[in-house]
């Protein structure tokens, strides 16, 4: 898809000529009214409306119904759909050879949480700069709605199976291993998904976006908790959340104490309005606090629940060049025989 091509007479332009049309892919094959379909939506406006050149972005996946959603967005971005639950380790390679992109990942919980959570878990101490999204709904879409590993303790299959297992806490892992953003949000939710997606594209890091997105086909019924009638009656939200982008002077008249104010990499700034009790986003003991405390009650704590915006992130730690290293010439990255016996003899 072109995206230097004229606008459509009425179309609006973003910030960098580009209309909304730019942003899209090819049609969801996915079930009506399936969370995903909303997500990738919600991903379509956020690059569209900060204004970020599809071409810089790589989107990556791994395996199930989640990770057919980067077809259905930003369809002139570099892309790789990778192994069953290996989509970190080729998102990593992707970064350290160019840089410059913009990554996103969609996996989903079996994905994440079942064969790829080796993967997941250095992914998340690394803290390497790309947005990592779980379309998380409890179940096995693509293979018959069996029980995935995020399923909640007491959830009940269609067939009547109740799952006897306590469920991995997806966002409390990445908070303790070291991702420096995590949040939680709904895919019914378009207002708090939507800024959570565009402090995601300003933040340099690990963004770890656990997105409760049922299964309407195998998990929306009466006895799933992770079904659309069960997140809307259970979903126990932080805070109210705007997002300020850099190039946006926007001035936000709050009373004192009435906000908390968080500073992105690029000068964006997340503001969380009317916090839950001592809620501080940005004290990792609070988060899993307050994690642990919703969960017991049957609850989803959804906002952005931790930020670590002064972190480094991974390329920065590895002190890299500035050059893209798959743009590096063979003579640039081989050492010749002087080199080699200067070390040799540094050794002995």
């Amino acid at each position: 898809m072109s995206t230097d091509a004229p606008a459509a007479p009425g179309r609006k332009l973003n910030r960098i000529g580009l209309e909304p049309g730019a942003y899209r892919g090819g049609k969801s094959t996915l079930c009506a009214g399936c969370g995903h379909n909303a997500i990738s939506e919600r991903i379509i406006e956020a690059y569209y409306e900060m204004g970020i050149d599809p071409s810089r972005v790589v989107k990556m996946s791994g395996i199930g119904c989640s990770s057919k959603s980067p077809a259905y967005f930003l369809g002139s971005a570099h892309g790789f759909n990778a192994v069953h639950g290996r989509m970190p380790s080729v998102a990593t390679g992707a970064m350290l050879a160019n840089r410059t992109l913009l990554a996103i990942g969609v996996s989903g919980d079996g994905d994440t949480g079942a064969i790829g959570i080796g993967q997941f878990v250095h992914l998340m101490r690394r803290n390497v700069p790309m947005i990592y999204i779980v379309e998380n709904n409890g179940c096995y879409g693509l293979t018959k709605g069996q029980l995935s590993p995020t399923a909640d303790l007491g959830s009940v299959l269609k067939s009547g199976v109740v799952n006897d297992l306590p469920p991995i806490d997806l966002c409390a892992l990445a908070i303790e291993l070291g991702a420096s953003f995590v949040a939680r949000t709904f895919s019914g939710d378009k207002k708090q998904m939507s800024a959570l997606l565009k402090a995601a594209i300003a933040h340099r890091g690990t963004v770890m976006l656990d997105i409760i997105s049922p299964c309407v086909t195998f998990n929306d019924h009466e006895g799933s908790t992770k079904s659309y009638s069960y997140v809307k009656d259970h979903d126990e939200p932080l805070g109210e959340i705007s997002f300020v982008p850099y190039f946006d002077d926007i001035s936000v008249d709050y009373g004192p104490g009435e906000v908390q104010e968080v500073t992105l990499h690029d000068g964006s700034r997340l503001l969380l309005k009317k916090l839950a009790g001592d809620y501080d986003p940005t004290n990792r003991v609070i988060a899993r606090r307050v994690l642990h405390e919703t969960a017991s009650r049957g609850e989803y704590a959804t906002g952005l629940l931790y930020v670590e915006p002064s972190r480094p992130d991974f390329l920065s730690l590895l002190n890299l060049v500035d050059r893209p290293l798959a743009f590096l010439t063979p003579d640039e990255t081989r050492p010749g025989r002087d080199v080699l016996e200067q070390i040799m003899e540094e050794l002995r």
